[in-house]
């Protein structure tokens, strides 16, 4: 379609979004003065946060530049689905829009059966916010307890700058905060002002100097194989090799393994922390001199 074109069916796209919803939602006074069905126009573009008079540009199908977290903004004000939601983002900017991030949920129990029976090599799932959203028993043990941290806590970028068990047993901790920092930076550059990812960098800005360093210099990395050290306080030093994909059928969510590092003895290590027995524990103490 031509730009005219476009511009009259996102008119028409909005103006019958918003007819359809009604004042209850919003908790708006229903009056006997409306004429026409769903919400105003000045109370639609008051609940998404826009001004009155754009927002009746846009209806009206001016040529208007419309930015992707307002287009983002009147998705959820409207209750868009994900059809719709990619419908309001090609009329509009003429793109396909990010993947919605979801919030941190529990993965499904096949995800979990996998993350249980990898024994030995710890393994969390990260949302796209960096929320870990499930985890085996070996990462609770080589990290943090994760069952113990209150889910809105339960961040890796958060828990690398606050939690310093973490911070103390890892080493090099410097390089590796710059390097997390980077791939952090490159895996939501599409969540750009969106609320939560505002939230946690200015959360972390006024609690961490080194956070709020890092996040100046605007370092990106893509998600590539690593390597890392731990001085895991019982077990000793395990030299690990970080691997990362994403979940089949869930490609907001994304798998990070840590497996032994070939020619060290970090595998009999992760072995004796995981297993429960004393003389597992005895064997602990014995890697560890």
């Amino acid at each position: 379609m031509d730009e005219q074109e476009r511009r009259t069916a996102l008119a028409q796209f909005l103006r019958t979004r918003r007819e359809r919803l009604s004042p209850d939602e919003f908790e708006l006074p229903m009056s006997k003065r409306r004429r026409t069905p769903g919400l105003r126009r000045e109370e639609l573009a008051l609940l998404a946060g826009v001004g009155t008079t754009w927002y009746t540009w846009l209806e009206q199908g001016r040529d208007i530049t419309v930015s992707a977290p307002i287009l983002e903004s009147l998705a959820r004000i409207l209750h868009l689905d994900d059809d719709e939601r990619m419908h309001l983002f090609l009329l509009a900017r003429e793109e396909v829009p990010p993947a919605p991030i979801q919030a941190a949920e529990r993965v499904t129990p096949e995800v979990q059966l996998i993350l249980d029976s990898m024994s030995f090599y710890p393994t969390y799932v990260l949302c796209p916010r960096w929320d870990v959203v499930a985890w085996n028993r070996a990462a609770a043990l080589a990290y943090v307890d994760f069952d113990a941290i209150p889910a809105q806590e339960r961040n890796m970028l958060r828990l690398l700058f606050t939690d310093q068990r973490l911070r103390t047993q890892t080493v090099n901790w410097e390089a590796g905060a710059q390097r997390i920092v980077a791939l952090f930076r490159a895996s939501t550059q599409r969540a750009i002002g969106e609320a939560w990812l505002r939230e946690l960098v200015t959360d972390l800005s006024l609690t961490s100097p080194e956070f709020r360093q890092l996040w100046s210099r605007y370092d990106i990395q893509e998600m590539t194989p690593c390597q890392m050290q731990l001085n895991h306080p019982l077990a000793g030093m395990l030299h690990l090799n970080v691997t990362s994909f994403q979940v089949r059928d869930r490609s907001d969510l994304r798998m990070v393994v840590h497996t032994p590092a070939p020619g060290t003895d970090t595998l009999a290590k992760l072995t004796a922390l995981v297993s429960a027995g004393s003389a597992d524990q005895a064997q602990l103490v014995e890697l560890h001199r």
